[in-house]
């Protein structure tokens, strides 16, 4: 199939890794695609979208930012209409990139793990591009997803928790093996997975193979007991 393939990107370690690994299949990746949900959302990672900007420029591939209005998600009486609701921004986006790329949208690419909920819709949006989808990720082992990240050079930051068992501690932390030793213990104790699938917790690539130069941080931890996120005060291109 000619034409240009788009690679569905959050700045987090799933949308990173199909995106890497689309790269390394040669896939002719001209776009990524951010949305920057205004709230919570059932379909899109949310924390430090905006540093998409920062890593489309060490990657050197052109980023398209969607920002629709909030979601509405806290208060959802049927999540099956939400996740339909919330793709419709994306979706009129990637639409208007179908007519705007030589070619037209051949592919996606999406970080999907274990959601059947987010991946079927994705399934059915590219169906609707009449483009191909490229999941590497998906219902592969977690460990050993987490593993091949890591030995291809990824520099994975923790950057919000929400479990029992994940404490302040783990806010900024890097995502390296003893990291993941300890996330399998929680696996075992909690149910904490391992990848933050169920989100436990939400990360940032901070460097990569696929990226020039690392993404710098300088932030401060937000706390309330059980749950918290950093708040990045600066950030720039090492």
């Amino acid at each position: 199939m000619t034409g240009a393939w788009v690679s569905l990107f959050s700045g987090g370690k799933d949308s990173s890794w199909a995106l890497y690994r689309a790269l390394e299949r040669d896939l002719p990746v001209e776009r990524l695609v951010t949305v920057h949900p205004e709230g919570d959302s059932y379909m899109y990672h949310v924390p430090a979208t905006d540093l998409a900007t920062l890593a489309a420029e060490s990657i050197g591939i052109p980023l398209l930012e969607v920002e629709p209005d909030d979601f509405g998600a806290d208060d959802v009486p049927d999540s099956g209409v939400q996740g339909d609701s919330e793709l419709e921004p994306l979706e009129a986006a990637l639409e208007a990139l179908d007519d705007e790329l030589d070619g037209g949208v051949a592919g996606l690419t999406a970080g999907a793990v274990e959601s059947e909920y987010q991946t079927s819709r994705i399934e059915g949006m590219a169906d609707r591009l009449d483009a191909e989808l490229f999941a590497p990720l998906w219902q592969r082992d977690p460990r050993e997803l987490a593993d091949e990240m890591l030995d291809a050079g990824f520099e994975i930051k923790i950057i919000q928790v929400a479990a029992h068992g994940l404490d302040e501690s783990w806010l900024g932390r890097t995502l390296d093996a003893d990291a993941l030793d300890e996330l399998e213990t929680l696996n075992d104790d909690y149910g904490v997975h391992i990848l933050g699938e169920g989100g436990e917790f939400e990360t940032l690539v901070t460097d990569g193979p696929h990226m020039d130069r690392p993404i710098r941080l300088e932030y401060e931890t937000e706390w309330d007991g059980t749950r918290g996120s950093i708040r990045i005060e600066d950030a720039w291109l090492d």
